[in-house]
């Protein structure tokens, strides 16, 4: 588990992205500029994804169910990153999510796999699933999250890429 500081003056912005499933775009690496942490929620695909990502900041990737071979095995099925006083807890597919995050104390549940980007709050934990930034898939948006902390505030955004 790493942790990022929260700097009281300063806000952290966690960048978001899950299903590249080996695309790693132009678009969604703009979007993710000026974040101070990225989480991957699986379905990377390649580990080059995960090499241009780290070129930006600091990441945590999870393994989806595309995530095979040697390069993979190494990335956990779940992680927990803590950002300044917050536990996001990270999975790919949330079918898979077996504990009930509120009582956990996770100020989020962030999970891919679907394609569709979803931003809910359920007895007072984020669910945040920032879409695919992958290949399109049916006639989805193709999107990633990115995540402003700021003190108590938790502001979550979707962003469409344009591709």
């Amino acid at each position: 588990m790493q942790t990022v500081k929260n700097r009281s003056e300063r806000e952290i912005v966690v960048g978001v992205i899950s299903d590249t499933h080996g695309l790693m775009r132009r678009e969604a690496l703009a979007a993710l500029q000026g974040s101070d942490l990225i989480i991957h929620a699986g379905d990377v695909g390649n580990p080059d994804v995960i090499t241009q990502l780290t070129g930006i900041a600091p990441t945590h990737a999870v393994r989806g169910n595309v995530d095979n071979g040697d390069w993979a095995a190494g990335l956990p099925l779940t992680e927990l990153v803590e950002v300044g006083e917050r536990l996001l807890f990270v999975l790919h597919a949330i079918s898979q999510l077996d504990l009930d995050p509120a009582v956990a104390g996770f100020a989020a549940v962030v999970f891919g796999h679907s394609h569709q980007p979803l931003i809910e709050t359920r007895q007072g934990v984020l669910f945040l699933n920032p879409g695919s930034a992958g290949p399109r898939r049916f006639k989805l948006p193709v999107t990633v999250a990115r995540v402003a902390l700021a003190g108590p505030q938790m502001r979550p955004e979707i962003v469409e890429l344009q591709v």
